[in-house]
């Protein structure tokens, strides 16, 4: 197994943005947005944040509650975002929230949208049981086309890490993670009949240091990379890579300092390939804060890949 040492990208001035950052999506050759899902423990208020590569920047942007994640779109100052229970569009200008969604688990209490990705202009996502312990927590398809939510599939704890891939033929797989079961899931995905069907197990994670989180694919389609949260103490996080082909693990990218892994992302930026991973505080006392000095910072490793992976945006209609 190959190890990479990752350096310190970005180091939050606040502890509330070093509390649960996820979700880094690449916007241009130069900035990336990531979500500061929860500000402190008993914060249920959350933000948009874009970073700038160039000048090592960032802006933040409070959102109306938690966000799960945060997409760009066609129009450069709206994300689409999930947020609590709602899907809605952002506007970083006017900081205006116009929902699209919402009603997402209005059968069950106690969760709010959690991860998701983005494809063919229609977002996968999934809900997250805020006491980690209940069946509660769904997995949600929403089209852009028709503005239509459906409902894939319930009896998920915490819903995180997504990838949809397609086959020469067009055929669609969703991956997918419900992160105490410790299992990457597949399945046949249908967006048209708003259907997933034929789960199989492909990656195995129980053997792994700390409960799988997020999740992106490699450049080449052939394998993919997965963060970790280690709820313990330990030197360092890790954000391993699996091979899809046998689910064995090719390498470990490594966070000193930084031992709960919660996102990684593949980036092209100033025309190089990067693996962006997210870290957090989260459920960190004050002496193992101490020990973990730098968790809740933002990470990056060059990747071997001369290109990067697929990141669209959400197309609005005009």
């Amino acid at each position: 197994m190959k190890t990479v040492t990752c350096e310190p990208l970005f180091a939050p001035e606040s502890v509330e943005l070093k509390f649960l950052p996820e979700g880094p999506y690449p916007i241009n050759d130069s900035t990336f947005s990531w979500v500061s899902i929860q500000h402190g423990g008993n914060s249920k208020v959350g933000g948009l944040n874009v970073f700038d590569f160039k000048s090592k920047s960032n802006k933040t942007y409070l959102l109306p509650g938690r966000p799960g994640f945060a997409f760009p779109t066609s129009d450069p100052v709206k994300f689409v975002a999930g947020c609590e229970r709602e899907v809605g569009l952002f506007n970083i200008e006017t900081m205006a929230w116009e929902v699209l969604c919402a009603g997402i688990d209005s059968d069950c209490d106690g969760t709010i949208i959690n991860d998701a990705v983005l494809y063919q202009n229609s977002i996968v996502f999934g809900t997250k049981d805020l006491e980690f312990k209940t069946k509660k927590a769904s997995l949600y398809l929403f089209r852009m086309s028709d503005r239509k939510l459906i409902k894939l599939a319930g009896g998920q704890i915490c819903s995180n890490g997504k990838i949809i891939t397609s086959d020469d033929a067009g055929k669609l797989r969703l991956l997918d993670i419900d992160t105490p079961t410790q299992q990457v899931a597949s399945y046949d995905l249908d967006l048209a009949a708003g259907k997933i069907t034929n789960r199989r197990v492909i990656i195995n994670c129980k053997d792994q240091p700390g409960f799988p989180d997020g999740m992106t694919i490699s450049p080449d389609g052939q394998s993919v990379f997965i963060s970790f949260y280690n709820p313990d103490f330990a030197p360092y996080g890790q954000t391993r890579q699996f091979s899809l082909a046998d689910g064995s693990v090719i390498a470990s990218f490594q966070t000193p300092g930084a031992p709960q892994n919660t996102c990684p992302q593949i980036c092209k930026l100033d025309g190089k390939v990067y693996l962006v991973i997210t870290t957090a505080i989260e459920h960190m006392s004050p002496d193992r804060q101490l020990k973990s000095p730098a968790s809740g910072n933002l990470f990056i490793a060059p990747l071997d890949y001369a290109e990067g992976i697929a990141c669209p945006h959400l197309q609005l209609s005009q």
